[in-house]
């Protein structure tokens, strides 16, 4: 796609790595699968990355829009380092145009505000409140992939984790930067990836680059964990979840966990019902019947498909309560503690386990 030219002139911004020089002084940036061609003095569809004297540069490397502390089932990743405490940021832009998007003042705002947060700065606010790792969330950290990658060498070098919270929408240039670095990352899809959904509620294609990246980072060795948000009415086709259930179950494996969100009304979308439970069910038992071990559903709190239940007994390993632990019924070799049959789980319980609460910082 071709950027369209802004006025004023863009700010200057931090040199980016993924992008090519092209003739004319434009550049074709390569972080996200839209592959935007941007002019001299215009900045993609993102917002962020931009052209200047045909260069691509990052107008907010180290300018975050929203920092928080979170338990990393927030994320949610209920298969890593569970009942650890992240360090969340996140920027303005974003790739994807959601309709309902519950973050909308930052990912669709075109300016580019913010705290100034360099990569140690950010670790060491994160050693501070006692983090274990770092997460990139809250608009699509693609495309400011530059300035996470050096927030996770940085966080790296201290002993911290890092994840992203991303829409996927990737390209192989990306994952190919990610390789090493990215600890864990949790997919988000909408609607399934149904086509005709993504086209109409988020502005993108199809859900090819997103299914490309999802293989890559798994082969890359980082844990992958994927989400589903479920619209009603408009993206709750069982075909369609029928469809990347089996996709996971035969691409990824059939243990890597997949959750099934609540959704509820935002921004330009406010004419719909939050996903009814009953719909939600039912999805969860269709992802069961194409072989998937682990499904949960997310954003209802209390009910009884958020724990982790044990594929071979049935029994409860993982007794959860929306974002936290309530009990942990597995052995030290993270096994069940009814069969044994080993549950897969990247780290345990913490001894001390207290619950984290969400904490905004700004």
């Amino acid at each position: 796609m071709v950027a369209a030219r802004t006025a004023p002139a863009l700010p200057p911004g931090h040199p980016t790595l993924l992008y090519e020089a092209l003739p004319q002084r434009k550049v074709r940036c390569t972080a996200c699968a839209r592959y935007c061609t941007i002019p001299e003095g215009s900045h993609g569809f993102c917002f962020v990355r931009a052209n200047h004297a045909g260069k691509l540069e990052l107008l907010t490397y180290g300018i975050v829009a929203a920092v928080q502390v979170d338990p990393v089932e927030k994320k949610p990743l209920s298969h890593y380092r569970p009942g650890t405490r992240v360090f969340g940021i996140g920027t303005h832009g974003c790739n994807w145009r959601c309709q309902y998007c519950q973050n909308f003042e930052i990912s669709q705002d075109h300016g580019i505000e913010g705290r100034k947060l360099s990569p140690q700065e950010a670790v060491e606010w994160a050693l501070r409140r006692e983090c274990q790792g770092i997460t990139f969330t809250y608009n699509e950290p693609t495309i400011f992939i530059e300035y996470a990658v050096d927030v996770i060498d940085e966080a790296h070098r201290h002993g911290l984790f890092a994840n992203f919270v991303t829409n996927g929408y990737m390209t192989p240039e990306a994952t190919d930067l990610l390789r090493g670095k990215l600890d864990a990352v949790s997919v988000d899809f909408k609607g399934s990836g149904e086509p005709g959904f993504m086209r109409k509620y988020i502005q993108a294609k199809g859900p090819e680059p997103i299914l490309s990246s999802l293989e890559a980072l798994a082969k890359n060795g980082t844990h992958v964990e994927v989400t589903n948000l479920i619209v009603p009415k408009v993206g709750d086709d069982p075909a369609a979840l029928r469809k990347l259930a089996a996709w996971v179950r035969d691409h990824l494996g059939r243990e890597v966990p997949f959750h099934l969100l609540r959704w509820h009304p935002d921004y330009k979308m406010m004419d719909l019902p939050e996903t009814p439970i009953p719909t939600l069910e039912k999805l969860h038992a269709i992802a069961k019947e194409e072989g998937l071990d682990y499904v949960y559903l997310g954003n209802v709190w209390g009910h009884p498909l958020e724990h982790t239940y044990c594929p071979k007994c049935g029994s409860i390993a993982v007794d959860r309560y929306g974002f936290y632990i309530r009990s942990w019924n597995l052995d030290e070799q993270n096994r069940c503690k009814e069969c044994l049959h080993p549950i897969p789980i990247v780290g345990h319980l913490p001894g001390e386990y207290e619950p984290t609460y969400v904490t905004p910082l700004m």
